[in-house]
């Protein structure tokens, strides 16, 4: 099954990381911001389906709270998008600074902060420096490892194949937030 496969390299992803982390001398614990509340986008069909399953496996009363938070951000999201501001808002599963859905969390959710890199299809090498507590522990990224994405990519983008099949080539991309996904319910898998 598709979401046995996607958990196991959830799995890995969290491995990479915790090394990298490790390697750097870096964590989150008393960090003062949040990045529940980075303006992230997911492109995945199978992570989104994931994720409503996990949601779906939630008591009721917590999940129509993350629900209404999900409206409540996708309207505030738009605001913000339509003054020209990046949205600064708590991600709608966070609950006392904590992610109430961390088992079924997404990839961006689990890669984000270390310094990273990956080679794009096209052989374009993209690297980030990881947030700012990452970036004061590694001032010269050159002397660091960095987590390398480029294998989980692949191995996402394989298993998004896998799930949607090959209706993928007509159906539209997937560019949205968590909150958005949330809103939106299951993904649409017909064209």
């Amino acid at each position: 099954m598709v979401f046995h496969r996607l958990f196991d390299l959830y799995l890995r992803m969290e491995d990479s990381y915790r090394q990298t982390a490790q390697e750097i001398g870096f964590t989150c614990m008393d960090c003062p911001d949040n990045c529940c509340t980075s303006y992230f986008r997911h492109h995945t069909r199978v992570e989104w389906a994931y994720f409503i399953k996990g949601l779906n496996e939630c008591p009721d009363p917590l999940r129509q709270r993350i629900m209404v938070r999900a409206k409540d951000y996708v309207e505030k999201a738009r605001l913000d998008l339509s003054r020209g501001r990046t949205p600064d808002i708590m991600c709608p599963v966070n609950e006392n600074g904590l992610c109430v859905l961390y088992s079924h969390r997404l990839m961006i959710c689990r890669l984000h902060g270390v310094p990273t890199i990956h080679t794009r299809p096209d052989g374009q090498r993209l690297e980030f420096p990881g947030c700012f507590r990452s970036q004061e522990k590694t001032p010269d990224l050159h002397d660091y490892s960095k987590l390398d994405r480029t294998v989980f990519y692949q191995e996402l983008a394989a298993l998004e194949h896998a799930f949607v099949g090959p209706r993928i080539a007509r159906l539209p991309r997937v560019n949205l937030t968590l909150a958005e996904m949330i809103a939106q319910g299951p993904p649409g898998l017909s064209v």
